[in-house]
């Protein structure tokens, strides 16, 4: 397959809703191991220390697909180091995720819910999604984008992939060898084509509305997108 110049709109597996949760939970299982391994936490990470000389405490923190819980992990073992008070919240729209996610990490609030039916009480400082965004349409990212601006008192952040043909035949390959997961083996490829190069993520701030943001690539072949991470 040859990386196309638009997003592939193919539809991943794991939006479908007829899935047994032992396939999801070994989906999950893989995601974090790649997450790990192949830098995707500490781009996660390096979101939130952006942010951080701009918030007080304690710090709240929101993922949207939140999923198994893995990236909030890591943010509440950062934000441990360094001393800091926090709360942590996932939301994510299937119940068999929320409900592993609680079953990992009991100390983090998880919630299941489409995110746009999200009502905060009190807005949190910062809300992000990893590896979210490209499960969208364009134009339903200029929806999300324009919520998370909306319910975040500081701002957002967003890690995802990079449309690129060496990341496509990459992923396809180590899936493929160590994969145990079909779900990740007919995913992991596809989700790269359906990500973003950076003409795209100018495009959606553009329809947007939402004039000053960034978009940092990062290794290996992500983008780090946030909005409100600079000093008013």
């Amino acid at each position: 397959m040859l990386i196309q110049r638009e997003r592939s709109t193919e539809l991943e597996l794991l939006d479908g809703d007829q899935i047994p949760f032992e396939e999801i939970r070994q989906n999950l299982i893989e995601l974090n191991t790649i997450n790990t391994l192949l830098g995707g936490h500490k781009i996660t990470i390096d979101g939130v220390r952006k942010f951080l000389p701009f918030v007080n405490e304690p710090i709240h923190i929101v993922e949207i697909g939140s999923g198994g819980g893995d990236n909030l992990k890591e943010i509440g073992d950062f934000l441990k180091k360094k001393g800091l008070r926090f709360k942590l919240t996932g939301i994510d729209i299937k119940q068999d995720c929320v409900d592993y996610a609680k079953r990992q990490y009991p100390f983090i609030e998880f919630v299941c819910s489409d995110y746009k039916d999200i009502s905060f009480e009190q807005k949190p400082d910062i809300i992000f999604n990893s590896l979210f965004c490209h499960h969208f349409t364009n134009e339903q990212l200029v929806d999300m984008l324009q919520w998370m601006k909306r319910n975040s008192t500081r701002g957002f952040f967003i890690n995802d992939l990079q449309r690129n043909s060496m990341a496509y035949y990459a992923i396809k390959w180590l899936t493929r060898l160590f994969s145990k997961s079909y779900l990740v083996k007919h995913d992991a490829p596809l989700s790269v084509a359906r990500s973003f190069a950076r003409k795209d993520w100018h495009s959606i701030f553009k329809l947007s509305g939402i004039d000053e943001y960034e978009v940092e690539w990062k290794w290996a072949f992500r983008y780090l997108v946030s909005v409100g991470c600079k000093a008013e």
